[in-house]
């Protein structure tokens, strides 16, 4: 059997009819979609399945992309019941990780993001908040130029560091317009404001650590089968204890999702992707190891093949 790594993507991951397949061919899925919507009172089958406008809204689309990767992983393990080398998410998908390797049950997950979502919006209102996508340019040229303009006044701030060459930067969103002819003139191919009114991963979130932290103190398990990689510090942790103090604080500072799979690609053979393939693009760029993504059955029987 090779060795495996789980991983979950995050935001932008979403779309309309995400999950159906498993919907329709699985019992359990259909129980996991109407379990979560009797905890929550959000219409998921509707939310996923049916053209609307609250899929994109990150108050909603947090708890659907947790919940499709928790159908898709729940349906593998029922299959292939193996312990991965670890697990790892992008962003939100870090509380997918944390429901795979069991510290963590996927209505109190649903919970949760659900709850980060509206406690993301609320701490953004007012604040001009967005996101930038940079193709193109390092870290350190991305680094340097943010922490200048914060010398200057401006708010923004790294936040995503998704592979090598793409670079996703947050703050205000003025002032991320402002920098768009500096990122070019530095090297970015492109500099894209994207369609956001929430800046993840910098210190405007700041309002939002404190009871995110107390919600997880109750909702969180310490009883890990396997590691997961912290985006805060690109290092493992498996405890209830370190994920109440790394959650929280992968709000207000970057994630590392490029140097958690740099570093510890070298212990695995290939990497699982439960509910969405936006992961295995960025994968292409920063690893030689193959990505299989689990969006559907066909893809969850294929991803059984490869473990052989």
């Amino acid at each position: 059997m090779q060795k495996t790594a789980f991983i979950f993507p995050g935001q932008g991951s979403q779309s309309i009819g995400m999950g159906k397949d498993f919907y329709d061919n699985s019992d359990v899925a259909r129980e996991m979609i109407q379990n979560a919507s009797d905890a929550t009172g959000i219409d998921f089958k509707t939310l996923l399945f049916e053209e609307n406008d609250q899929l994109e809204q990150t108050e909603y689309t947090q708890p659907a992309i947790l919940l499709v990767s928790a159908i898709a992983h729940r349906l593998f393990e029922d299959a292939q019941n193996i312990k991965p080398q670890f697990a790892l998410g992008h962003s939100l998908g870090e509380f997918s990780a944390l429901v795979s390797v069991g510290a963590l049950d996927y209505i109190d997950g649903v919970k949760l993001v659900h709850q980060r979502g509206k406690l993301m919006k609320e701490a953004c209102e007012g604040k001009d908040a967005g996101m930038m996508a940079l193709i193109g340019l390092d870290d350190e040229s991305v680094e340097h130029l943010t922490a200048q303009a914060r010398a200057d006044g401006k708010e923004v701030w790294a936040a995503n560091y998704n592979s090598n060459g793409q670079i996703v930067a947050a703050g205000k969103k003025s002032d991320l317009a402002a920098m768009e002819s500096l990122f070019k003139e530095a090297g970015a191919k492109r500099a894209l404001l994207l369609n956001m009114s929430v800046a993840s991963h910098c210190p405007l979130l700041q309002s939002a650590v404190a009871p995110l932290k107390e919600s997880l103190e109750t909702a969180l398990q310490d009883s890990f089968i396997a590691p997961v990689v912290s985006n805060v510090t690109a290092e493992k942790y498996n405890t209830k204890e370190e994920a109440i103090t790394l959650l929280p604080e992968q709000l207000v500072k970057p994630v590392r999702y490029k140097q958690s799979i740099e570093k510890f690609d070298n212990e695995i053979d290939l990497f699982l992707e439960f509910g969405g393939n936006v992961l295995k693009g960025l994968n292409r760029r920063s690893t030689k190891k193959p990505t299989h993504s689990i969006t559907d059955m066909a893809s969850l029987e294929a991803a059984y093949e490869a473990l052989v």
